[in-house]
């Protein structure tokens, strides 16, 4: 089947599942979630897979073995697109609507040593800051983990030092509850978007 775009149904779903995240609301919400929410993604990721390649759609429980908070449902839906390790696209559906993002989620020491190699140059940092200028004047919001230090072996006063401390780096836009995420519009936006942020996926690959 084709995307028509997540009904209300699914922010209720949610919207519900933040007040009540318990066994027995999702038991009996289950088909809600199967209607409104999976197949949806499903559909969704199935019209831009031959762009983009193949998605993994996130399980809706939560790891909670080590966790504080033992609540066993995640209040979203994730999928993501993988092109390098940690490195991709995402997309997820939630109460506040729907949100997108780009960029490496996560990296080895070793991944993360050579991307702050590529950013402490300066021909491949300055090209990484043009392109982040370029995403964020277009309603992109760079984010990311971050050390509140300097790491080690670079100088504080570097011009780049705000990357540098980047332990991961992604841009995201939020569509929030515009009545297009609502609509097979929505395949278009995030096609729109994703094509956008291929240059700072391709420097991300080229760099680690």
């Amino acid at each position: 089947m084709s995307f028509t775009g997540f009904p209300a149904a699914a922010l209720d779903f949610y919207d519900d599942l933040e007040m009540d995240n318990t066994k027995s609301f999702w038991t009996a919400h289950k088909h809600v979630y199967e209607e409104s929410v999976r197949a949806p993604m499903a559909e969704l990721l199935a019209e831009l897979e031959e762009e983009f390649g193949p998605a993994k759609l996130f399980r809706p429980y939560r790891d909670v073995r080590f966790a504080k908070d033992k609540t066993p449902y995640k209040t979203h839906q994730g999928a993501y697109v993988a092109v390098a390790p940690a490195t991709g696209w995402y997309v997820q559906v939630a109460a506040p609507g729907v949100r997108v993002g780009a960029g490496f989620y996560d990296a080895t020491s070793d991944r993360l040593a050579r991307i702050r190699t590529a950013i402490d140059d300066d021909r491949r940092g300055k090209q990484l800051e043009k392109l982040l200028a370029r995403l964020t004047k277009t309603g992109w919001t760079i984010g990311g983990d971050k050390l509140k230090t300097t790491p080690r072996g670079y100088d504080p006063d570097h011009p780049r030092i705000d990357l540098l401390r980047h332990k991961s780096l992604n841009v995201t836009k939020n569509y929030g509850f515009d009545p297009f995420i609502h609509t097979p519009a929505l395949t278009t936006q995030i096609r729109t978007d994703w094509h956008a942020t291929k240059p700072l996926i391709t420097w991300l690959t080229d760099n680690t």
